[in-house]
């Protein structure tokens, strides 16, 4: 950057916070303001003062030079790298890619930092239903799971609807594959079947353990995901998950008392752990730079579909919204962190690694935000906070995004890769959207960029520039 450039840039600084001194409060409700978390006129003042700024980062990305640039980035992206398994060679491809983008971009600070991970490979795998009839059934091993022989395993069914059945049918479950057609009711609730399913079926006896699809709506996919086997590692068996469709085909075979026996073929492997990256890039700040903002999606993904949904799109618009901001010669008070976690499918082990390293920075970290959970259209934030204050300051910036129709503030924690900083009393802010039809693609072969929307990629992608340079360039830090 030259001198006048840099000129530029703190001129254009200075006279926004000068507006944001001297301009007012819209009249929005505030239901999470009151008596007791009335915030100072001047900084009621001061938030709303943004108002010009964060106009000028919506026509930048809705209307100007950056229109449908986030998908076009991710698109390409996905297009190029397909799914991005932790301790692949194609995930460090990607995220050599990701180093080399971002550093094209002209954000100032482009790093990496290692995080062990796990390497799980799938291999071939199928499953057959081959009495009373040869149907096939389609199957993804759950990842973590051991492989079956190599000629498999052949052995009879039993269905059950509950670990409480399962426990009151131990004596029928011995020898036989358990297969859990567990109801849905929650992906929170119901996801306990795919993690613990096969820990529970080998403990009863079974051979191997088929779990039901988490999600509420199936067309013929299985849902993979991560299982653990527990403390007790010894005699492992297979796990994968099935369709739906076919275990509830299988729920109605056994009511009918028809016998039935399934063969299973898995050829997965825990290989030893290996060594990612987290992918970093920084706007420092301006007067405080110590602070931080973090802004973050992970970059792996299962190793099915394309990994768009989950998380490439949360991923993209974390370094879009860095990379926006810098268009516009905005650079805040306090830095902003983008990190691009890896291994976060495997059970955060970005996250962890990154949070054991830098643990000490948790009192200069000013809020963590994560978005996981899809980028559809953007309705506000979720707050993960206890104090009332920054509730209420939380609500006065997302009265900022009345153009964006996402002013909506729930109290709420979707950010796994920040958990430990909430944890540690960080706030926590995680994208909250319209995602009602996130389970319908989640960890299958539809996670792809149909899912994607240009628009709502564009309005994701300006609701998070703008929430995240007000969080880093107010005068006063939301209050823990």
């Amino acid at each position: 950057m030259n001198v006048l450039q840099g000129l530029a840039l703190l001129v254009g600084v200075l006279l926004i916070r000068q507006a944001a001194a001297s301009s007012g409060p819209d009249h929005l409700p505030y239901s999470w303001c009151n008596n007791s978390t009335q915030l100072s006129d001047k900084l009621v003042a001061e938030i709303h003062g943004y108002g010009p700024v964060v106009a000028a980062i919506i026509e930048r990305v809705m209307q100007g030079p950056e229109q449908n640039q986030t998908y076009e980035e991710l698109a390409n992206f996905v297009d190029r790298f397909g799914a991005r398994m932790a301790g692949s060679r194609n995930l460090e491809n990607a995220i050599d890619y990701m180093v080399a983008l971002l550093g094209r971009r002209g954000l100032d600070t482009v790093y990496t930092e290692d995080a062990e991970v796990p390497h799980w490979v799938r291999g071939n795998e199928s499953a057959w239903l081959l009495k009373p009839r040869l149907q096939k059934l389609s199957i993804l091993g759950l990842g973590g799971s051991v492989g079956t022989p190599p000629e498999g395993i052949m052995a009879p069914v039993l269905v059950v609807k509950s670990f409480d059945e399962l426990r009151a049918k131990a004596h029928q479950a011995r020898g036989k594959i358990v297969v859990f057609n567990e109801d849905y009711t929650s992906y929170s609730s119901t996801v306990a079947y795919r993690e613990d399913g096969a820990s529970a079926a080998r403990q009863a006896g079974a051979v191997a353990a088929l779990v039901r699809s988490v999600t509420p709506f199936s067309i013929g996919s299985p849902h993979t995901g991560w299982m653990t086997y527990g403390e007790n590692n010894a005699a492992r068996i297979p796990s994968a998950c099935i369709t739906v469709e076919d275990a509830e085909f299988l729920e109605r075979l056994q009511q009918r008392g028809v016998e039935m026996k399934i063969q299973l073929v898995m050829d997965a492997k825990n290989l030893p752990h290996t060594t990612s990256r987290n992918t970093l890039a920084e706007l420092r700040g301006s007067t405080v730079p110590d602070e931080v903002v973090l802004v973050s999606g992970h970059l792996d993904s299962w190793d099915v579909g394309q990994g768009a949904m989950d998380d490439g799109g949360g991923a993209f618009i974390a370094w879009r919204a860095l990379a926006v901001l810098r268009s516009l010669g905005l650079r805040p008070r306090r830095t902003l962190r983008c990190v691009l976690w890896t291994g976060e499918e495997e059970g955060i082990w970005g996250g962890r690694a990154y949070y054991k390293r830098h643990q000490s920075e948790a009192p200069n970290m000013n809020v963590v935000m994560e978005s996981d959970m899809g980028t559809f259209k953007p309705l506000g934030l979720m707050l993960a906070s206890a104090n009332p204050t920054a509730r209420c300051m939380a609500e006065h910036v997302l009265g900022l995004m009345a153009a964006l129709n996402a002013t909506r503030l729930r109290l709420g924690d979707d950010g796994p890769d920040t958990k430990q900083w909430v944890e540690r009393g960080v706030p926590g802010a995680t994208l909250d959207t319209a995602n009602e039809k996130y389970f319908y693609f989640h960890h299958t072969d539809g996670d792809t960029m149909t899912v994607e929307d240009p628009v709502n990629l564009d309005l994701c992608t300006a609701f998070w520039a703008a929430v995240a340079f007000v969080f880093a360039d107010l005068s006063e830090r939301l209050p823990r």
